[in-house]
């Protein structure tokens, strides 16, 4: 049986269209609900459905009145406040192009996002370092002025058109931008019942910050439009202390990356959450032993789902269909997949192969930014190509087998070696470096640098370079100083064989 799955197309995105008017279509029925919790152990700030809307409503306003182009971009450089998911729902109402982006990105790296988009404002919260760019800042104070002025029209269009852009590491090194239409939103409906098992009584807590993808469509846009309620630890909220928001605010859903779930496992506070039905996990791949111990501590399971920035997630298990481990679960209806095998042919079931998804799926991105070549690499005819090895069993239960490319993950976030090589190889007396995700523990894994040096180098002042160059998320957690790097035939420097190594040296347990 060949390795495809195809139940039929999902339900076409309606039109005219535009994605923050159907995220808030419930603003008109469920106004006095709350739609977001900003939670801490202290208290929670509290948002309704009718009060949330016209806060969006009101900065499309304002950036309209300010002069934004319809079509612009406006780059996101906001910590975990209201302020951002109300920035980047007004600038789509508004028919603006909001870019999120990481607040650990130094300036130099936010530089060159803006360098390549020429945004038309750079939204920002206090303390976030910003571009080098002429383009207007408007800070959160000014943003939160916005918030009561009479509402905008939304900006009704072609679902097909460009609504938000997010960036994922290439291979390259150089951060890609990728291109959402309005319709992704639309797409995103097929989770509801075949990863979440949302309905509108649902109290979903998202462990991540706003700008991750993974919280914004998972913690919420998707709960708002479902008209459930949103619930988003405060910024300076610790891993420790979700079991006791979990419980307070009385969550049925938990979503968080498979780290998350290990960090909370780690501590000895009691995990009694007689509310929460289940958990989700998504952004790496979720370790059999934290699903099991997870389970043992709080009698619930972890539904876990695979996807990407070009096309959010399509692969996963639910209540209604658990995926038996190794498994990550399945197709979700609606999605047309493939297993592809070397010669990019549809393989068999039960074959190892590239996973690849249907360019006719309504959350498949439009394109990269400003990189045609890039974007038509990626498809293969019909065939996006995810670089993904999986195995589709007869039952159409996928199972992840690794990453086609040497891309590194760090706690949900996708980071390119040549990115962090490029920065590192500056640092005086580097003289060759290679970056490669290695497992220190059965359950965990970090970055590492592996580096050779042509005169004596202080390995703090390198973690250091590496502090003030790159985000958090990218930087290296171990140093590892080597005669020579490893390389094939060719010269091409074998990451793979770095890594085995190292792990096959040290203890794994």
């Amino acid at each position: 049986m060949d390795a495809l799955f195809d139940q039929g197309p999902f339900a076409p995105c309606p039109a005219p269209f535009n994605l923050a008017a159907y995220v808030l279509s419930h603003a008109q029925d469920l106004g006095d609900k709350i739609a977001l919790a900003v939670v801490s152990p202290k208290g929670a700030q509290r948002w309704s459905y009718a009060k949330l809307e016209q806060a969006v409503r009101g900065v499309a306003t304002g950036f309209l009145d300010a002069g934004l182009p319809r079509g612009g971009r406006v780059i996101l450089r906001l910590g975990n406040t209201v302020d951002f998911p109300v920035a980047f729902l007004g600038a789509i109402a508004a028919g603006l192009i909001p870019v999120p982006t990481a607040a650990a990105l130094t300036t130099p790296e936010i530089t060159k996002l803006a360098d390549e988009l020429d945004p038309v404002a750079v939204i920002a919260g206090p303390g976030v370092p910003l571009p080098d760019h002429p383009a207007p800042v408007i800070m959160a104070d000014a943003l939160e002025a916005m918030f009561t002025n009479p509402p905008a029209d939304y900006a009704m269009g072609d679902p097909d058109r460009p609504a938000y852009m997010v960036y994922t590491s290439g291979t390259s090194g150089r951060p890609r931008g990728v291109v959402h239409a309005h319709r992704a939103i639309w797409a995103r409906r097929m989770m509801w019942d075949g990863w979440y098992g949302l309905t509108q009584t649902d109290r979903l807590l998202h462990a991540g910050a706003f700008n991750w993808t993974y919280t914004l469509g998972t913690g919420l846009l998707d709960p708002w439009a479902m008209g459930a309620t949103a619930l988003i630890p405060a910024a300076d909220v610790e891993a420790s202390a979700l079991p006791l928001l979990l419980k307070r605010y009385d969550a049925t859903i938990f979503a968080a990356a498979p780290g998350v779930y290990r960090q909370m496992l780690k501590s000895d506070a009691p995990l009694s959450l007689p509310k929460l039905r289940h958990g989700l996990s998504a952004g790496e791949k979720l370790p059999e032993a934290t699903r099991l111990a997870w389970t043992e501590r709080t009698g619930t399971a972890i539904y876990e789902a695979l996807g990407m920035s070009e096309c959010s997630t399509f692969v996963s298990a639910c209540p209604d269909h658990p995926a038996t481990p190794p498994a990550s679960g399945y197709p979700q209806t609606g999605r047309r997949l493939a297993v592809l095998d070397s010669d990019l042919n549809i393989t068999k079931r039960g074959s190892a192969g590239q996973l690849a998804i249907s360019n006719r799926d309504p959350g498949m991105m439009i394109a990269y930014w400003n990189a045609p070549d890039e974007t038509a690499e990626r498809f293969h005819g019909e065939w996006f190509l995810t670089g993904d090895t999986v195995e589709m069993a007869e039952d159409g239960a996928i199972t992840y087998l690794g990453r086609g490319d040497d891309m590194m993950n760090a706690g949900g976030f996708r980071v390119s070696p040549v990115e962090v090589e490029a920065t590192l190889s500056k640092f005086p007396g580097v003289a060759e470096v290679a970056a490669t995700e290695i497992r220190v523990k059965s359950d965990a894994t970090v970055i590492a640098a592996f580096y050779v040096t042509s005169q004596d180098v202080d390995e703090s002042a390198l973690s250091e370079f590496a502090q003030t160059h790159l985000a958090r998320y990218k930087q290296p957690r171990l140093y590892v100083k080597m005669d020579a790097l490893p390389k094939g035939g060719n010269g091409k420097l074998n990451r793979k064989a770095l890594r085995q190594h190292w792990e096959a040296d040290h203890d794994q347990a």
